[in-house]
């Protein structure tokens, strides 16, 4: 058995299908430990179990987060897993704790280093001391790009021989293609927004972009796609984003569960992140091959090549990111159709998802 947990059940239906398919194809029974919510139905659909667990992904309240450690003991206690696979700070650290108290092998992923991570202060301190104390034993710590990976190790979080890179959480190249249609009698240039309504994704920098940008270019929709309400301290109020929408500085389209046509009907995919672990909204928009414009961050470069798949800009500038935006407007389009074209190569040969679940089937030999 082996169990896979993570802050909320989206992450684990959205994200974690390729390695839960590998896992039961080679003869493991599959238990997801996460928040009971909406997503709880589909994670059945997929073929395990489900065991609900209360995650305050961004709290940080200690006696919360010694109650989340004491149920993570209870429950792999009585499961009795042959491995732990941690996803997103909380798992990775309450989750490895205790898994490393019971014995249980565990495989970790970090994804992102969380907004306290990134900001320092004493809650990044604690948040440091508590990844080394819980990574001390874990048979294998994946990175999703070679930044974290080092941040890591030079920092002692991690020995080397346990760190290893993969492709993120890779991609469905099958689902994600390129859609092969035309806009329907639009003319309009549109660049989107994929992502959480956070600041640390950029968005901020993107609305003040856009407000650059619209004088000169008033053919030019500026879009953003996303889900509001997260808890996330840097979570933008969806009350400034509709204020944004309503001033006609940008186009809220509200949340999908598919971006797919989204992206289809997109000319540039624009994510002005802060730091990022390997960004799924980019390789979705490189596997449908679409342009990029992105900050130049760990995360982020390794898949916008600056001038070949896309442009990078500096983070938190509204004024740089404005400047590659109108750098990718200036573009005729048979050379950003050409950018889309070796976005698309890349993540074949890079981030392919299969990449990923061969990684984890190694990991637990």
């Amino acid at each position: 058995m082996i169990a896979i947990s993570a802050n909320i059940g989206w992450n684990i239906l959205n994200f974690r299908r390729p390695v839960i398919a590998a896992l039961r194809d080679a003869g493991w029974t599959v238990v997801v430990l996460a928040p009971a919510d909406e997503a709880s139905d589909g994670i059945r659909a997929l073929g395990v179990q489900f065991v609900p667990i209360r995650v305050d992904s961004s709290g940080t309240s200690i006696a919360r987060d010694a109650h989340l450690l004491i149920d993570y003991w209870r429950s792999l206690k009585s499961l009795r897993p042959d491995a732990f696979l941690g996803f997103t700070v909380k798992p990775n650290i309450y989750g490895s704790l205790a898994a490393a108290g019971l014995g249980i092998r565990t495989v970790n992923n970090i994804s992102g280093l969380g907004t306290a991570f990134l900001r320092g202060g004493p809650l990044g301190w604690l948040v440091r001391r508590l990844y080394r104390l819980a990574l001390r034993r874990s048979a294998k710590v994946f990175f999703q790009n070679p930044d974290d990976l080092k941040l890591f190790v030079d920092g002692g979080l991690v020995r080397e021989e346990q760190a290893q890179l993969i492709p993120g959480s890779g991609i469905d190249l099958e689902h994600f293609r390129p859609s092969g249609t035309t806009r329907n009698g639009d003319d309009r240039f549109r660049f989107l927004f994929v992502g959480r309504l956070l600041r640390d994704k950029g968005l901020v920098e993107y609305a003040e972009a856009a407000r650059l940008l619209r004088p000169g270019w008033p053919r030019v929709e500026f879009a953003i796609l996303g889900f509001a309400g997260s808890d996330n301290r840097s979570a933008v109020p969806i009350a400034e984003v509709e204020r944004w929408h309503a001033e006609g500085i940008v186009t809220y389209l509200g949340e999908s569960e598919d971006v797919r046509p989204f992206i289809a009907e997109a000319d540039c995919i624009v994510l002005p992140s802060y730091r990022e672990g390997l960004p799924r909204s980019l390789l979705e928009a490189s596997a449908m091959a679409t342009p990029m414009v992105a900050s130049d961050v760990a995360g982020c470069r390794e898949i916008v090549r600056d001038g070949d798949t896309g442009f990078l800009c500096a983070a938190q500038s509204a004024e740089s990111l404005a400047e590659a935006m109108q750098a990718m407007l200036r573009l005729a389009p048979e050379e950003r159709s050409a950018m889309g074209a070796r976005a698309r190569v890349k993540v074949e040969r890079e981030f392919d998802q299969a990449l990923v679940a061969r990684a984890y089937l190694q990991a637990l030999q």
